[in-house]
């Protein structure tokens, strides 16, 4: 090394050189070409994204109670329904003849003067209104019956 040299001390870079890229393919046109996505139109989705998230709830609720107004108006019009129907119930029962005929058929009434027959395990029982048929003599009611038995086991 000569005298009074330094190692790299007055050597200067050599200034960079641009490289030169191969042109981007433009649009018709010959406009620039604009990326797909830009940083607006994620912004805008994401401002969707959230409105939506945030009209879900109240819109599901809203959804909610029309059904719920929907199913309870069904549910006045069956009541109103049944309604009317016990209106005309009670209007036959105010009738004489619908009870009459109501007590005869349910209740076995006769009016006096008729006739009453119970058909009681295939036999014809026959008796005047307002008369029961009494038991055959050998033959104790139940209960009575129950009784002796429990009396001839006891001893």
């Amino acid at each position: 090394m000569p005298a009074g040299t330094r190692s790299g001390a007055g050597i200067r870079p050599e200034p960079r050189r641009a490289v030169r890229r191969p042109p981007r393919p433009s649009a018709p046109g010959g406009a620039p070409r604009r990326p797909l996505v830009t940083g607006r139109a994620v912004l805008l989705a994401g401002l969707v994204l959230v409105l939506l998230l945030t009209l879900a709830g109240p819109v599901r609720q809203f959804l909610a109670g029309r059904a719920e107004l929907t199913r309870l108006a069904a549910e006045g019009t069956a009541l109103d329904q049944r309604v009317e129907q016990l209106q005309q119930q009670l209007e036959r029962q105010a009738d004489p003849a619908y009870t009459a005929r109501q007590a005869r058929e349910r209740l076995a009434y006769v009016l006096p003067g008729d006739r009453l027959v119970v058909v009681v395990d295939g036999e014809a029982v026959e008796g005047d209104a307002g008369t029961v048929p009494e038991p055959v003599v050998g033959e104790l009611p139940w209960y009575e019956a129950l009784l002796q038995s429990v009396a001839v086991a006891d001893g």
